[in-house]
């Protein structure tokens, strides 16, 4: 199938592009950026005209920051295209159910793509976690935003979710492994002094079962990167490092990883893609940010230190 590939920023070339190329089934047949493009790809500045001029191309995979996404995926919807969205789908939940409303309208395939859920010891972790009973659950997710996000003020700004858009992450895996749904009940949100966005946060969730549920993300980590779950249960403990790409109980790692942290995610959201379009599905979970809105509805916001890149 044919794909054109919106926004050819960083996650874009680091992530996207390979995994398409790489895939059996999609070809890159167009792109639409106003400042990149890939090379020996048809290049269009204006998404409008690639829409009218390229019929062809019945699949958009949108990879723009939060706040312009919905105007781009509302039109890819209205003009018949199945749209993949990076995440977080959207600005807003309602923005996101609007365009879930377009796709079931048009008879459109709609991918809120989680790229974290697909990493290596995921699926094994929710297996594990499935008869367990939990006690504790706490998740640490520390990061250097000018290593990740060189440059890139859209993520200070409102919409830009700050911390939360490597946090999301975190969250994405919690929320498909867990067995039983949780909720916050609890947020403190530090804010740079000259940003819209929070650095760090710092949650609390209630567990239907009584465990202890928290999570702490922080942007301003330097040296080795932290994205780590830990699930105390009653059979024993279980961590996920790497950003779930190594899984071990109780101090034994588990077999069948990937070598590397983070590898194979996009191939595989690519392929449920795939997947998705050949069924006329659509895979719309918000949870993930719907935990987000409720920080910021909840959180108690604290001003820390100014932000310079």
């Amino acid at each position: 199938m044919q794909v054109a590939l919106v926004g050819i920023g960083k996650i874009a070339l680091d992530q996207h592009v390979p995994a398409i190329t790489s895939s059996p089934d999609w070809v890159l047949a167009a792109t639409v950026s106003r400042h990149g493009g890939v090379g020996g790809v048809p290049a269009y500045t204006d998404f409008a005209a690639l829409l009218a001029e390229r019929q062809d191309i019945r699949v958009i995979s949108l990879c723009l920051p939060p706040v312009p996404r919905f105007a781009y995926a509302a039109a890819a919807l209205k003009a018949g295209r199945h749209v993949m969205l990076e995440k977080p789908p959207g600005a807003t939940l309602s923005e996101c159910h609007a365009l879930e409303g377009l796709a079931r309208a048009g008879r459109l395939s709609l991918y809120a793509t989680w790229h974290s859920r697909e990493a290596a010891q995921v699926a094994a972790a929710k297996a594990w976690l499935a008869d367990k009973a939990l006690r504790h659950l706490s998740v640490t997710w520390k990061e250097d935003v000018r290593r990740w996000h060189p440059g890139q003020d859209w993520i200070w700004e409102p919409g830009g979710l700050g911390v939360f858009d490597p946090g999301i992450n975190a969250l994405s895996i919690v929320t498909a492994i867990l067995p039983e749904p949780i909720h916050l009940t609890a947020a403190t949100l530090s804010f740079p002094d000259n940003r819209q966005t929070p650095i760090a946060a710092d949650l609390r969730f209630h567990h239907p079962g009584g465990a202890e549920v928290s999570a702490v993300f922080d942007w301003r980590q330097e040296g080795d990167q932290t994205w780590t779950i830990k699930a105390v249960t009653d059979a024993g403990t279980l961590t996920l490092t790497d950003g779930g790409a190594q899984m071990a109980v109780d101090g034994v790692r588990a077999a069948a990883q990937d070598d590397a942290p983070l590898t194979g995610e996009y191939p595989r959201l690519y392929s449920k893609m795939a997947r998705l379009v050949q069924a006329g599905g659509i895979d719309m979970d918000l949870s993930p940010m719907r935990h987000v809105a409720d920080a910021f509805t909840l959180g108690r916001r604290v001003t820390v230190a100014p932000f310079h890149w």
